[in-house]
Parts: structure tokens; sequence; C-alpha cells
């Protein structure tokens, strides 16, 4: 998974009537734009993400 700040990071709900959840990644901590990503969630809250296989990167 490689990503560059600005694409989205779309994390789909694993379970029944879990909402998944997106944002904008903001900053890129691995090499090559590799994970870790910093990423701004629709909601307003920012974290560390290390996407899992349930996680979509969408190009900006």
């Amino acid at each position: 998974m490689n990503a560059t700040v600005g694409d989205r990071l779309l994390v789909h709900g694993n379970t029944v009537g879990e909402v998944g959840r997106s944002g904008v990644i903001i900053e890129v901590h691995g090499p090559n734009g590799t994970p870790p990503y910093i990423v701004r969630f629709d909601d307003g809250h920012t974290g560390l993400v290390f996407p899992g296989p349930d996680a979509v990167i969408v190009p900006k």
C-alpha cells in the first residue's frame, strides 16, 4: 500500500452495522509512501494509522 499526501484513506466497517471512516492523508511516515500515515478523518479526528486489509487508498 502506497500513498501520498492529499490522497484519501477509506476504511470499510468490518462488522455488520459498523460505519466506515474516511479522511485525508496529511503525512506519510514510511519510506516510498508506505504506512504509517497521519490521517485527518472527516469527523475532525486526526490520528496515526497503520491501514489493514479493510482499507483503500484513493489517489488525489
